[in-house]
């Protein structure tokens, strides 16, 4: 089966042309070398693949016949994938939570809507007509002009 297939088929790409151009991207790699999107699969290759900047490899088990479900997966492809890599992921995932928490920065469209809900109340409820609100009457304005 051809490489572009294979790591569609096991679920690793969402589509078999993102893993046709990950591989002309040279970030995929049976071995030490870099594959086309034509190279044949064999089982018991390791397959290197670099993706969200971790190096993972897989060794193939066994050539799905075509496109499998994510509980099947294991039967086709074992993880080799250095610890090492797995943590880098973690760190960067905290990293990324670490300048923005939760409740800080831009007001999602909820906050917002709480918002508008609180100050609208107030000022709906105590002030509903703005002439009245300014001191102004139709009398006062009639008799200005007189």
């Amino acid at each position: 089966m051809r490489i572009d297939k294979f790591l569609w088929s096991i679920r690793f790409y969402k589509t078999r042309s993102i893993a046709a151009e990950e591989i002309k991207k040279n970030r995929v790699s049976i071995g030490t070398s870099a594959v086309k999107s034509s190279k044949e699969v064999k089982e018991g290759d390791v397959i290197k693949i670099r993706k969200n900047q971790i190096d993972y490899k897989i060794k193939v088990i066994q050539i799905p016949k075509s496109r499998i479900g994510a509980k099947l997966v294991p039967l086709h492809i074992q993880d080799v994938t250095d610890k090492e890599q797995y943590e880098l992921l973690k760190v960067r995932k905290m990293s990324q939570d670490y300048y923005r928490n939760k409740g800080e920065g831009r007001p999602t469209k909820k906050d917002r809507r709480e918002m508008d809900e609180y100050v609208g109340n107030d000022i709906a409820s105590d002030f509903t007509d703005w002439d009245d609100f300014f001191g102004e009457t139709d009398d006062e304005t009639e008799e200005g002009e007189d």
